[in-house]
C-alpha cells in the first residue's frame, strides 16, 4: 500500500483520495478535491471512527466532541464519535461505553488501516478489559458522490476467530451509529422521520429500513439518512435513535425497543463464524422531502 496519495474513480464517479497522516493516527479523505472526513485508528481512542462527516458544501453535519473542542457545543457521551461501529454487549463485555480500559471493552486496531479500489478497511481485536480478544471486527467503507449528495457505504464484518462463540446481547447501547452536530438536537429545528412515516423522537426502538435527520446547520439546510441493506440480519432493524442527535441501527435491542423483558433480540455467531453488516449513510442538502428517499433505498438495496 503506497503511504501517499491514493485516486480511485468509484462506479458514481466520485474522485477519492486516501492519505496517510501516520503522525496523528488517522487517514484523511477527501472526495472530489474536497475534505470529506478522517478514519482515527490510534490506541488513544476506544475504537476506530470517521470524523467528521462533510455535506458537499465542506460544512460539518457530525459533532466535534470528542476529538475537537468547539466552544458551545455540547460535550455528553464521550464515545459518541462521529460515525462508528460498537455495542454494548458481546459476550458480556460493553464494547459501547467508553469507561476507560479497565472498566469497558476496546477495539484495538490491529496494525495499519490499507485501502484498494477505493476501499477503505481497517480491523480491530475485540479486547476486554482482562486483555482477552473475544473476536475481530472488520470496517470497509467505499465513498462516493452524486451531484450534491455524499455517500459512505459501510460494511462491518464480526468474526469469531478466537475459538470462542460471540454473543451480541440485547440492548439498547449500539451498533452503527452517527452522532451528529448539535444543530440536530430537538429543539433546534431538526426533522427527524423513518421509513414508516413516524416522525420525532416516537422513531427510537421503531423498526424502519431508514431514517433521516434534517435541520439547518450554520446557515444552511442539510440532512443525514442512514440506510439498512436487506441482507442485513433481522432486517428491517431497530433504530436507536435519540432526539439529541444520536442515529443508530441495532438490530439487537428487542426487551429494551419494545419495553419486553420476555424478548431476546440477541445473535450468537459461532466459532469460526462471522456476521456481516451493511449501511449506506447519505449527506444531502434540503430536507427529506428534497430527495428521494425510497429510490435511495432501492438504489442502495440492489447492490450486492
Amino acid at each position: 500500500m503506497c503511504a501517499l496519495c491514493l485516486a480511485a474513480a468509484l462506479p458514481l464517479g466520485a474522485q477519492v483520495k486516501f492519505q496517510d497522516e501516520a503522525e496523528k493516527s488517522r487517514v484523511a479523505i477527501t472526495v472530489e478535491g474536497k475534505a470529506f472526513s478522517n478514519l482515527y485508528y490510534g490506541p488513544e481512542w476506544p475504537l476506530p471512527f470517521l470524523h467528521p462527516l462533510r455535506a458537499a458544501s465542506g460544512v460539518a453535519v457530525t459533532r466535534g466532541y470528542p476529538v475537537e473542542q468547539i466552544e458551545g457545543e455540547i460535550q455528553d457521551h464521550k464515545w459518541h464519535h462521529g460515525l462508528w461501529f460498537g455495542h454494548g454487549d458481546v459476550n458480556g463485555v460493553d464494547f459501547w461505553r467508553d469507561l476507560g480500559a479497565e472498566k469497558t471493552g476496546r477495539m484495538v486496531v490491529k496494525g495499519k488501516p490499507s485501502w484498494k479500489k477505493g476501499k477503505l478497511t481497517v480491523e480491530a481485536e475485540l479486547v476486554t478489559p482482562k486483555k482477552e480478544a473475544l473476536g475481530t471486527v472488520a470496517e470497509e467503507f467505499q465513498f462516493a458522490a452524486q451531484g450534491a449528495l455524499r455517500m459512505v457505504d459501510a460494511v462491518v464484518t464480526v468474526r469469531a476467530d478466537k475459538g470462542l462463540a460471540l454473543k451480541m446481547g440485547d440492548t439498547e447501547e449500539g451498533t452503527f451509529a452517527v452522532r451528529l452536530a448539535d444543530e440536530f438536537r430537538e429543539g433546534r429545528g431538526v426533522t427527524m422521520k423513518n421509513a414508516a412515516g413516524d416522525e420525532g423522537k416516537v422513531i427510537w426502538g421503531k423498526r424502519a429500513k431508514w431514517v433521516d435527520y434534517s435541520t439547518t446547520v450554520k446557515g444552511e439546510k442539510a440532512g443525514v439518512i442512514v440506510l439498512e441493506h436487506p441482507s442485513n440480519p433481522k432486517h428491517p432493524t431497530y433504530w436507536h435513535a435519540r432526539p439529541y442527535g444520536l442515529l443508530s441501527a441495532n438490530p439487537f435491542g428487542e426487551h429494551d425497543f419494545l419495553k419486553d423483558k420476555t424478548r431476546d433480540g440477541s445473535m450468537t455467531v459461532p466459532a469460526g463464524g462471522k456476521l456481516e453488516l451493511r449501511y449506506r449513510v447519505v449527506i444531502h442538502p434540503g430536507g427529506l422531502g428534497e430527495i428521494d428517499a425510497e429510490k435511495l433505498f432501492t438504489d442502495y438495496a440492489g447492490r450486492k
